[in-house]
């Protein structure tokens, strides 16, 4: 079979995946072997792919992949997540393209919508995965929004409730305006902004003095129901039980004291809106203070804003200040940084809000889940991250699980009066009722009397049972599946979502399976550009995935993302390494092509130097084999791959094809021939997991196949000896090659004249690699010798000299010149690298890292200033 000149990327990723899949080898059954199983962190249900998703698909495919050809049940479990917020923002955005108002709809009418859109959407992020080569359990795939996954959610709410750990409560919460729903605590992220201080005077009642107060929000004045001061501050204590005017509010309130107050912040008094800060609520529960709420779902005020009802609260607060400052209320304002909470989602500043909402107590759920990391039951990669685990685990507080949404899993608590505790929960409408008539002792209670609670349950509540839902355990706990499957071997997703995903999973696996959900949670970094940006599409510095793998192929990329990409530290992406990528993929296809090109002879014996050269490499690939085992187990996929990418690029391609390829248009014997071929299939195994594409191209062609032979589901190389010995001397024979190649190369000798080549062999070196020193130099005659050589050139390899004779092959005095002045360079750095290791305080300061440096500098100079004067003597 002719071998295609150019590797087409497009068109071998095209046919193999579809090879693949049409063959069914990324689907799982329950069977007698072990399983190994990963689920995948669920994209939103609206998202396309970007290059997080990219990087973490990409690992958990090399890891599917290898525990496929390690003999494992291997098992990918796709899906994707409702993603409550996001999906209705995006609902709502488009019903209002089409002139639509939510508002104006039924939840059945709006949820057909959403509906619509998910069908619309749904599947492209997934669609998006399998051009990056991702080999998952596609006929497994599970969205969120599934018959069986949402009634394992309700379930799970219904039983959670029942055992007292779900309750209903009047608390503050965080407050999104723009999605007009509440968050929880880790949907808010803190960022330092610039903002002012604003010092307003309240008059105080049945007086011309003022009270001083500082504040960063004067809009919220229309809210104040107290000033508090602290106690012990002695310039406040004569007015303790008095009151102030609000200003522009034109309202009395109380003058109370409280040790709370920090003396040394602003004038040492605080302004209390109990309705709208979560530690004023405190003070005003403390103090029996009045609440009033000032804001609209919307974050505009209502009309307790008087004359500025229906306003956005950052307008008000710029035309508030104006009024206060007109009123001579305002005393002076300065600039303050100040930490502000904004939505993670649609990155609207938060307004803390009280509200009725649904909680779940977490403190006793988390300790079995605290414990299970910190006893490594559960494995975090890399474990500078178990600190974090542990601080949030000890110090978690209730999980505040209703969204103010339509889309998503609808809470199912039904009320059947006015009052707050007029509820029963139940799985459904008929179980309430019944439900409700046992609470109430009423038989003339109909379904007509029962309203769900209109809210949502926080997207998180279904993943966190994501890995035992995808195989129904919640509905069936003890089904053959989730026997088999679970726990999970591996997850891998971002640490930005420990705990708001991957803590609740091990605390949602410990009270429903009484097992951890998985064995090791890999934390991948974050994509960032050079730098060090996050990439976004709001900073334009994302490039798009699919376009990347358009020109650089799905195995180019795979190779760029993951070459450097350790564990847990962020990858600074760079499209350069997509590129060598591709090349990387263009060398292994470059070196198949090679081989294939070569005539075989069956009556050649097998040239010694070839035998040598297998011998070595067979040695050579045992050794990476181990450490690949090491690195995978530690997770260092970034370091398999280089350790891979090294053995095929430097040992197989720069040195192996080289010592055994034959003579040009000459053939090949076919013991040699047969040895590459194996080799190269050991290759593409351990290539396979990173390269999937050109791997199974490759293997495909070097002989016919049938769909049980393809390299997916092919054997892992097996473990066997290490010959160090052979591993140990190769390395000095390379180098004597390489000494041999600089020596042509400085005096223009072409390779198609042969040298001689003397060796004194002051280590014993061993004579194994001869033939190779010899075929790969192109050395007609090498002996060993007891003495130096004259009129020879020389070179060192450890404490060995090798002598190249130069009769007539260059001009001596000319070379001598040459060598002389590079003799001068080099003992003159020799003297400067000395002088600063000589530097008693240089010594004492500097990094064991850098005098090694300096260290290594004075040996390499030192020898090489031997080998110079060696060849100086030796011309002379």
């Amino acid at each position: 079979m002719t071998v295609a000149g150019k590797y087409d990327a497009k068109s071998v990723e095209e046919k193999w995946y579809s090879y693949w899949m049409e063959n069914n080898y990324f689907h799982s059954e329950v069977d007698e072997r072990e399983a190994y199983t990963i689920v995948i962190p669920p994209p939103n249900v609206t998202g396309v792919l970007h290059m997080g998703h990219m990087l973490n698909n990409t690992i958990q495919d090399v890891l599917i992949r290898r525990a496929r050809l390690k003999g494992y049940n291997a098992c990918w479990v796709p899906g994707t997540d409702h993603a409550s917020i996001a999906t209705e923002a995006k609902v709502v955005a488009k019903l209002k393209e089409d002139g639509i108002d939510k508002n104006d709809l039924t939840r059945d009418e709006f949820l057909e919508h959403a509906w619509e859109w998910t069908h619309k959407h749904g599947g492209i992020i997934l669609e998006q995965l399998k051009k990056l080569g991702a080999s998952c359990d596609w006929e497994r795939t599970a969205f969120t929004m599934d018959d069986n996954l949402s009634a394992s959610v309700i379930k799970v709410f219904v039983d959670l409730y029942n055992k007292g750990l779900i309750y209903r409560g009047y608390r503050m919460v965080n407050w999104d305006p723009e999605a007009k729903t509440t968050l929880s605590d880790e949907e808010v992220i803190y960022e330092e902004k610039q903002g002012n201080l604003y010092y307003l005077n309240y008059q105080i009642e049945g007086s011309d003095d003022v009270l001083t107060v500082a504040t960063t929000r004067p809009e919220t004045i229309m809210g104040d129901t107290a000033i508090c001061i602290n106690p012990t501050d002695e310039r406040f204590t004569h007015l303790q039980g008095k009151k102030v005017i609000v200003p522009i509010a034109n309202r009395v309130i109380p003058i109370i004291a409280d040790e709370y107050v920090d003396v040394e912040f602003g004038t040492g008094c605080l302004k209390v809106t109990p309705a709208h800060d979560p530690n004023d609520k405190i003070l005003g529960d403390k103090h029996n203070l009045d609440v009033i709420d000032i804001f609209n779902d919307d974050a505009t005020l209502n009309s307790y804003g008087a004359h500025y009802q229906g306003k956005d609260r950052f307008v008000v607060r710029k035309e508030i200040v104006k009024e206060l400052e007109s009123i001579g209320a305002l005393e002076k304002i300065e600039t303050h940084l100040n930490k502000v909470g904004t939505s993670e989602r649609t990155k609207a500043v938060i307004e803390p809000r009280l509200s009725d909402q649904w909680f779940l107590k977490m403190k006793d759920l988390a300790q079995p889940a605290l414990d299970a990391v910190l006893d490594k039951e559960v494995n975090l990669v890399p474990e500078k991250f178990l600190s974090t685990y542990r601080y949030w685990m000890e110090n978690v507080r209730d999980w505040n699980i209703s969204r103010q949404l339509w889309w998503g899993h609808q809470i199912p608590a039904y009320f059947y009066g006015p009052g707050k505790e007029d509820f029963v929960v139940a799985e459904s409408k008929e179980e309430a009722l019944v439900l409700a008539k046992e609470k109430t002792g009423s038989d003339t209670l109909t379904d007509a009397d029962l309203t769900q609670d209109p809210d949502a349950l926080d997207t998180w509540f279904s993943s966190w049972l994501w890995p035992m839902s995808v195989f129904n355990g919640i509905l069936e706990p003890e089904n053959k599946e989730i026997n088999y499957y679970y726990p999970t071997n591996d997850l891998v997703t971002a640490p930005e979502i420990l705990f708001f995903w991957v803590a609740r999973m091990i605390i949602a696996g410990y009270e429903y399976k009484k097992d951890k959900p998985f064995t090791n949670v890999y934390l991948t970094g974050i994509v960032r550009d050079k730098q060090r940006r996050k990439m976004s599409k709001s900073l334009g510095n994302s490039p798009d995935p699919l376009d990347l793998i358009d020109r650089y192929g799905a195995d180019g990329i795979r190779v760029g993302m993951l070459l450097s990409s350790p564990a847990g530290n962020d990858l600074m992406f760079d499209e350069n390494l997509c590129d060598q990528g591709s090349k990387f993929v263009n060398k292994i296809w470059n070196a198949f092509r090679l081989i294939k090109g070569w005539d075989v002879d069956s009556s050649i014996e097998q040239p010694k130097a070839s035998a040598i050269a297998l011998e070595w490499y067979v040695s050579r690939f045992q050794e990476v084999l181990v450490e690949l085992e090491t690195n995978y187990s530690k997770y260092r996929i970034s370091d398999a791959l280089m350790i891979t990418y090294k053995l095929i690029w430097d040992d197989f391609c720069g040195w192996l094809l080289e010592m055994i390829k034959p003579a040009y248009q000459a053939p090949i014997d076919a013991k040699t021939y047969a040895q590459v071929i194996t080799i190269l299939e050991e290759n593409l195994k351990i290539l396979h997991p990173f390269v999937p594409f050109i791997s199974e191209e490759i293997w495909q062609q070097i002989t016919n196949r049938t769909k049980d032979e393809a390299l997916i589901v092919a054997s892992w190389p097996k473990i066997t000896s290490v010959v160090t010995h052979m591993i140990a001397e190769f390395e000095v024979a390379s180098d004597v090659v390489s000494g041999i190649r600089t020596i042509r190369k400085e005096k223009n000798i072409a390779f198609k004249d042969s040298i001689e080549l003397s060796i004194l062999n002051n280590e014993n070196t061993k004579e194994t690699f001869d033939p190779v020193i010899a075929k790969l130099g192109n050395v007609s005659s090498l002996t060993y010798v007891t003495e130096k050589v004259d009129g020879a050139l020389s070179f060192r390899v450890k404490s060995n000299e090798y002598f190249v004779p130069i009769s007539g092959a260059i001009n001596v005095e000319d070379e001598i010149k040459k060598l002389t002045e590079e003799l001068s360079y080099t003992e003159g750095f020799l003297k400067s690298v000395q002088k600063k290791l000589q530097n008693e305080r240089f010594v004492s300061n500097a990094p064991e890292k850098v005098i090694a440096i300096e260290r290594k500098k004075e040996a390499d100079a030192e020898a090489k200033i031997a080998t110079i004067k060696s060849s100086l003597a030796s011309l002379k």
